[in-house]
């Protein structure tokens, strides 16, 4: 999967879309060509880059996207105490993989149907369709992950389960089709992104760990 320039889940799309632009084409040009440039939006937006992960003590982007928020908050799920969440809002041109801030086994993984709120409304994050996947360093540093689908996004993927080991930057799920990612950091992480800056899951650092 990680070597694929679409991921699994994008695979059925393509297909069926490429069977209706053949029929498309034989019935119309016009119609043709919008059904084949529907396909090919379809697979840019499950393609699956490479990224080159940085090393050392950091924290990478959960997610592509904007940062709307960075903020100080209670966590009472996983990392059980004060917080830094930062918010990531995903557009559909964004590469919607999400990827492991930092390197840790899963201690913990739960599903929450809800609603499905545009992914930058306010309360979205606590309405809406969400996964988190809390992850555990080596050393006991405890980070969290929420997967937050959108108006648009219908379907959570994770690949990830408790008891998996995940490196850095490693792949572990997406979000089908505009969403938002949000990561929940000790308050010893010195943040190092701002609302605003646009960054790129995997490689953009949006922290630095405490030595």
């Amino acid at each position: 999967m990680q070597r694929s320039p679409i991921v699994r889940e994008g695979v059925p799309y393509v297909l069926v879309l490429a069977l209706i632009t053949l029929l498309a084409f034989w019935w119309n040009l016009w119609l043709g060509l919008f059904v084949l440039a529907l396909t090919a939006f379809v697979a840019f937006f499950f393609r699956n880059p490479e990224r080159a992960i940085p090393s050392g003590e950091v924290v990478v982007s959960p997610a592509d996207g904007r940062v709307m928020s960075v903020v100080r908050v209670y966590e009472p799920r996983f990392l059980g105490g004060e917080a830094t969440v930062v918010t990531i809002f995903l557009s559909i041109f964004d590469v919607h993989l999400n990827r492991a801030p930092i390197a840790g086994r899963v201690a913990y993984q739960e599903y929450v149907p809800g609603k499905y709120l545009v992914a930058y409304a306010e309360k979205a994050s606590e309405i809406n369709e969400r996964n988190y996947l809390g992850l555990e360093s080596e050393g006991g540093r405890r980070v969290l992950v929420v997967q937050v689908a959108g108006l648009v996004a219908r379907r959570i993927v994770c690949w990830s389960k408790v008891g998996d080991t995940l490196r850095t930057g490693e792949r572990f799920g997406l979000i089908k089709f505009g969403s938002c990612t949000q990561v929940y950091l000790p308050p010893d992480v010195l943040v190092t992104v701002r609302p605003g800056e646009t960054v790129r899951g995997g490689l953009s650092v949006i922290g630095r760990l405490p030595s």
